[in-house]
């Protein structure tokens, strides 16, 4: 899906550092959301996407709990969100988002990792035209992708892409849909875990096909970024 989540759940079973990593940018994020408005999610919806987003990649209740009250408390901590583009071998394209108290460590860890790894780091705006901006939801269901699509767009939910593999179904919708979309599937369809719910980058077109040499390099530099402790998210438009 042109995402670096299928990379990091990979890692993520694999080693507890990789889980700790997953929870650090959890941690951060969800702060920055409780600590710009009230700390409760309830009455604050960035907050409240933010821990349904890092709740659909397990994080734990513990985690979150934690930095909320590190907000509560007025911890002095604060993090600059950064961007960074560049390219993979064939042309692929990758987008680096960065939170992070310290922003030339950030850009060099990245630039570093984009030099090692067969890639070149390059200017604002490069490679980020080849995405766009979506609300992603996906879950399990034996609904059909049409279906619930269908339901979605009678009740005003601007969808832009429905898929379904198996019993697997991921909606795209406008971002400022996103919260009455994931609502209306709860309601309608009763889906009570998402696999995915997210406002995200998605590859605009086709991904990028590689052989199998550019596709290792590629999936490495990819681990390489996503293995920064700066780095929140990673985007790609790959075929991997």
């Amino acid at each position: 899906m042109g995402r670096a989540h299928e990379v990091r759940a990979k890692k993520i079973a694999q080693t507890n550092a990789a889980k700790s990593a997953l929870y650090n940018r959890a941690s951060k994020e969800i702060y920055m959301a409780a600590k710009s408005g009230v700390p409760d999610p309830n009455e604050n919806l960035a907050l409240r996407s933010v821990i349904e987003k890092w709740k659909a990649q397990h994080v734990t209740k513990e985690v979150i709990d934690r930095a909320i009250a590190k907000a509560k408390a007025k911890d002095a901590a604060a993090y600059v969100p950064g961007r960074y583009e560049g390219f993979g071998p064939s042309g692929v394209a990758i987008v680096v988002d960065t939170l992070t108290d310290n922003e030339k460590r950030a850009f060099s860890a990245v630039r570093a990792a984009f030099t090692h790894h067969g890639g070149k780091i390059g200017n604002s705006g490069s490679a980020s035209f080849n995405f766009t901006r979506m609300g992603v939801l996906a879950f399990t269901t034996d609904k059909n992708a049409e279906e619930v699509a269908d339901d979605l767009i009678l009740n005003d939910i601007d969808v832009q892409k429905a898929t379904k593999s198996e019993d697997y179904l991921e909606i795209q919708v406008t971002p400022d849909d996103f919260e009455k979309a994931k609502e209306q599937l709860i309601a309608d369809f009763s889906v009570q875990e998402f696999e995915e719910a997210n406002v995200t980058l998605v590859p605009n077109g086709d991904l990028v096909s590689l052989n199998d040499e550019d596709r290792k390099t590629v999936e490495n530099l990819i681990e390489a970024l996503d293995d920064i402790e700066d780095v929140q998210d990673v985007y790609h438009n790959a075929d991997l």
